[in-house]
């Protein structure tokens, strides 16, 4: 029999949506709860976090993918509130996070890797997202929230799952020395991921405000304007420089230093988008047998790492939090963001 699982709803004025319309600019809409398809699961969206890519759609730099007007955001935790046909292992009152991947029909030179698939769409960017009251999505996008984190936290867990791809594909071990240049939300969690599985970690970042939050948890930094950041790496690592080296910043400085750090045979992770060509130093990949690759999303093992890494309190995650605010004031948020870029993660209430 075809059944749908739910939950009474009341109707309620303040079912709300934020929606980019572009040139810097969003509204507040309706949020309609779409009944689920077949393997869909309709979501009541908790709490919705800004990531750095939301910022470049409200600077009209992804104008060509966003589907304007549109609801933007993808890094959610919810309440499962409806399964449609199909759909196993998902209730009604569960709390869950959302992997928003939706990857196209494959072709060969996928070779299966298809979270990065030549037909990958992104939710919230390519299709309307999870800055809204409900938001219906596949089933198999969801992970099960930790009894022990909260909605709230759960907010954290995609750009958690980032930073645990990026650290899984450094093939970072316990005791190596790694350095981490940008210290934005990704390359703060980055560090911390790598504090959590042991490794020795140095955050360069130029950003005194994030060079002070990041000594408050306990992870060493330098300012790479006023220190040779070789020569900190030297000292950092007595002598052994970095075994990997994950590149954050997306600025031409941290190419130009990242080919710098690496020992031989070092490991270089390509984790910043750079819309622009870089010169980078070849010569020192053929001296010393340098390794780069790129990172980019993650997979659903990387989701279960982060989940675990909250279950276990290895990450502070209320620490990354800079504010929560209202869909009303998702506009008031942005501009904030552009007049003080040095925070950490700002979240939207969308059931506040």
């Amino acid at each position: 029999m075809n059944a749908i699982l739910t939950l009474s709803l009341k109707e309620d004025n303040d079912m709300k949506a934020a929606i980019y319309k572009g040139n810097k600019t969003f509204c507040t809409g309706e949020s309609r709860m779409i009944p689920p398809g077949r393997g869909e699961v309709s979501l009541k969206v908790a709490y919705c976090g800004i990531c750095g890519t939301d910022v470049h759609i409200y600077h009209g730099e992804m104008d060509r993918r966003v589907n304007i007007p549109q609801v933007i955001g993808h890094e959610v935790s919810a309440e499962v509130i409806a399964a449609g046909e199909g759909v196993t292992g998902m209730h009604p009152g569960d709390k869950v996070v959302v992997r928003p991947l939706k990857p196209g029909p494959p072709v060969p030179s996928d070779k299966g890797y298809t979270h990065i698939g030549k037909h990958l769409r992104f939710m919230g960017i390519d299709t309307p997202g999870g800055m809204q009251h409900y938001w219906t999505v596949p089933a198999d996008t969801l992970h099960h929230l930790p009894s022990g984190v909260s909605l709230q936290h759960g907010a954290l867990i995609e750009p958690l799952a980032v930073a645990c791809h990026d650290v899984r594909i450094g093939r970072v071990e316990a005791g190596e020395h790694a350095v981490v240049i940008g210290g934005g939300p990704i390359g703060m969690l980055i560090a911390l991921v790598i504090r959590a599985k042991g490794g020795k970690v140095l955050l360069a970042e130029v950003n005194e405000h994030r060079l002070k939050l990041a000594a408050e948890l306990g992870i060493s930094g330098v300012n790479p304007m006023q220190r040779d950041l070789a020569a900190a790496v030297e000292d950092f690592s007595a002598g052994a420089m970095a075994d990997v080296v994950f590149e954050v910043s997306g600025s031409a400085a941290g190419v130009k230093e990242m080919t710098r750090l690496p020992n031989i045979r070092g490991r270089i992770v390509m984790v910043a988008i750079h819309a622009a060509a870089r010169e980078v130093d070849l010569f020192s990949f053929f001296w010393k047998e340098i390794e780069m690759r790129g990172a980019r999303v993650y997979e659903p093992e990387d989701f279960e790492a982060a989940l675990s890494l909250a279950a276990d309190g290895l990450v502070p995650l209320p620490a990354l939090i800079s504010g929560v605010a209202g869909i009303d004031q998702v506009q008031e948020v942005f501009e904030q963001i552009d007049r003080h870029p040095e925070g950490m993660k700002y979240l939207i209430d969308c059931n506040s």
